[in-house]
C-alpha cells in the first residue's frame, strides 16, 4: 500500500512538473491602463483634446523570439473639449475596443506593434457648464489602426505608447454626409505581465 501510494505521489509530482506553465509555452496574460489623448479629426471645427484613461486586459502570444500577437479588451474614453457658448464643452465618448497588434521585438525589451482596432460605444454625452446630454446619432461600431512602441523591464512591468488612427466616419445623423469626423487617439500605458 505504502509503495503504491509513493509511485503515485511520484507519478504526479514527474506529471505535474513535465507540464509547463502559459509563460513558459509563450503566452501571458497582463494588466495595462493608462491617459488617454484624444480627439476627432474631420469637418469638426473649434475642437481641442480630451484627456481620459484607458484599462484592460491583454494576451501576448509568442510565435517567435521576435514576433507575438498581442489580444486587448479595453474601455477607453475619447471624445474632444470644444467652446461652448457660453463656456466650455466636452462630448465623451467611451468605448470598449478591441485591438490585436502584431509585435515584432527590435532589440531584447523593445517592440514596435501595428494592427487592427474594433470598438464599440457604449456612450455618447456632451458636457457643458450648464447641462449633460446624451449625443444621438453616433455609430455604435468604430474600426481603427494601431501603430505603437513598448518597452519591456525584467520584472514584468512594461510601458508603452500608441497612436490609434480612426478609420470609421463617427456621425451616423442625418447630416452624416455632410459632416464626417473620426476618432484620434494617442494612448500612453503601464502594464504588468502575470
Amino acid at each position: 500500500m505504502k509503495k503504491t501510494l509513493l509511485l503515485v505521489v511520484i507519478s504526479l509530482s514527474l506529471s505535474i512538473s513535465a507540464q509547463k506553465s502559459k509563460k513558459e509555452e509563450g503566452i501571458t496574460f497582463g494588466l495595462k491602463g493608462g491617459l488617454n489623448v484624444s480627439n476627432f479629426a474631420g469637418d469638426i471645427k473649434d475642437n481641442s483634446i480630451r484627456t481620459s484613461v484607458h484599462l484592460g486586459v491583454f494576451s501576448e502570444i509568442m510565435i517567435s523570439d521576435k514576433f507575438s500577437l498581442q489580444p486587448e479588451l479595453l474601455y477607453s474614453g475619447q471624445g474632444y473639449s470644444g467652446s461652448a457658448m457660453p463656456g466650455f464643452s466636452r462630448s465623451k465618448y467611451d468605448y470598449i475596443n478591441l485591438p490585436v497588434l502584431a509585435k515584432i521585438y527590435i532589440a531584447e525589451k523593445i517592440s514596435i506593434e501595428a494592427g487592427p482596432q474594433i470598438g464599440f460605444l457604449v456612450s455618447a454625452k456632451q458636457r457643458t457648464t450648464d447641462d449633460n446630454d446624451k449625443i444621438s446619432d453616433q455609430k455604435t461600431v468604430d474600426f481603427g489602426l494601431n501603430f505603437g512602441l513598448a518597452y519591456d523591464l525584467k520584472n514584468g512591468i512594461f510601458f508603452q505608447t500608441r497612436y490609434n488612427l480612426g478609420l470609421s466616419n463617427v456621425n451616423s445623423g442625418s447630416n452624416a454626409n455632410a459632416i464626417k469626423f473620426t476618432n484620434s487617439v494617442i494612448q500612453v500605458s503601464v502594464g504588468i505581465k502575470l
